[in-house]
C-alpha cells in the first residue's frame, strides 16, 4: 500500500494542477461554452495518463463547469442569465451571514482591524484591474480577495462553498464579457471595483453598509451581463463566441507543472 507520499498523493495532485489549469481556460476564454473534448485530447495536451484528467473533469462536472456527454466525452456548460441571477441571490445571502458574523462585537468573535490589511491589498489590487478594464488580472484578484475575506468568517466549509459560487459566476460572465471585448467594447469604468470600501466597512463593523455595497455590486453585474446577453451594449446577440472546437487544437495550451496556482494569473 503506497504511503503517505506515494503515488496516490501525487496522482491526486496531478489531478487538482488539470483541474484548475482547465478552470482557468475557462475563465480565459480559451475553452469556450458548448465546447467539447475528450479524455485523451486532454491527456495529450498535458502528456499525462487518462486517469488523472477524467478525475479532473469529473470534478469539474461537479462543480457545474462541464457537461459530460455520453460517448462523446466532456463539454463546457453553457449557462443562462438565469443561472447567473441565482448565483448572485446565493453569493449575497452567504456574504450577508460572513458580514453579521465580522461585524459582531463578541469578543470571541470580532476580527481585529490587523487582519483585513492583507485583504485590502487584494482589494486595491482588484479594483485597479476593474478600473482598467484588465478582466484576466481582475478575476484573479476578485477570487483571492473573496477567499480571503471569508476564510476571516473561520469556517471553511462556508469560505469553500462561497469560492465555488464565485468562481461559477465569474465562468457564467466570461463569455459576455470577452465577447464584448472581441468586438471592440471597452470595459473600463464599466466592471464593480468598490473592494476597498467593503473592507473599510467590514473594518468599521458596519454590516448594513457592507450589505448596501454587496447588493449593489450584485445589481450592477446582473445588469452589465443581461445588457450584453441582449446585445445592447455591444450590437451583437446572445450566445457562445465559438461553437464546438474541431479537434483538441483548440485546448488547453499549457501543460501543469508543480507550480500551476490556483486561479487565472494576476
Amino acid at each position: 500500500m503506497p504511503g503517505p507520499d506515494g503515488p496516490a498523493v501525487i496522482r491526486s495532485t496531478l489531478r487538482q494542477q488539470i483541474a484548475d489549469a482547465l478552470r482557468d481556460e475557462i475563465l480565459a476564454g480559451r475553452l469556450v461554452p458548448g465546447q467539447e473534448f475528450t479524455v485523451k485530447e486532454i491527456a495529450d495536451q498535458y502528456g499525462v495518463s487518462a486517469t488523472p484528467v477524467r478525475e479532473a473533469l469529473v470534478n469539474l462536472s461537479a462543480l457545474g463547469l462541464l457537461d459530460s456527454v455520453q460517448h462523446r466525452g466532456f463539454r463546457v456548460h453553457e449557462h443562462t442569465l438565469d443561472d447567473y441571477r441565482g448565483m448572485l441571490q446565493a453569493r449575497g445571502l452567504i456574504a450577508d451571514a460572513i458580514f453579521r458574523d465580522l461585524a459582531t462585537t463578541s469578543a470571541h468573535h470580532a476580527v481585529p482591524a490587523a487582519a483585513f490589511v492583507s485583504v485590502r491589498r487584494r482589494g486595491e489590487e482588484a479594483a485597479r484591474a476593474a478600473t482598467a478594464g484588465d478582466l484576466t488580472v481582475l478575476i484573479g484578484y476578485d477570487l483571492r480577495f473573496w477567499r480571503e475575506l471569508s476564510a476571516l468568517f473561520g469556517n471553511a466549509y462556508l469560505s469553500d462553498f462561497l469560492h465555488r459560487l464565485r468562481v461559477q459566476s465569474w465562468v457564467c460572465a466570461v463569455p459576455h464579457l470577452r465577447r464584448e471585448t472581441e468586438r471592440g467594447g471597452d470595459l473600463r469604468g464599466r466592471l464593480w471595483s468598490r473592494h476597498t470600501e467593503l473592507v473599510d466597512a467590514l473594518t468599521r463593523r458596519d454590516a448594513a453598509h457592507a450589505h448596501a455595497i454587496v447588493g449593489e455590486y450584485n445589481a450592477h453585474s446582473l445588469d452589465l451581463i443581461a445588457s450584453l446577453a441582449a446585445g445592447t451594449a455591444g450590437g451583437a446577440a446572445a450566445g457562445p463566441s465559438a461553437g464546438p472546437s474541431a479537434g483538441p487544437s483548440a485546448g488547453p495550451s499549457a501543460r501543469p507543472s508543480a507550480g500551476t496556482s490556483a486561479g487565472p494569473s494576476a
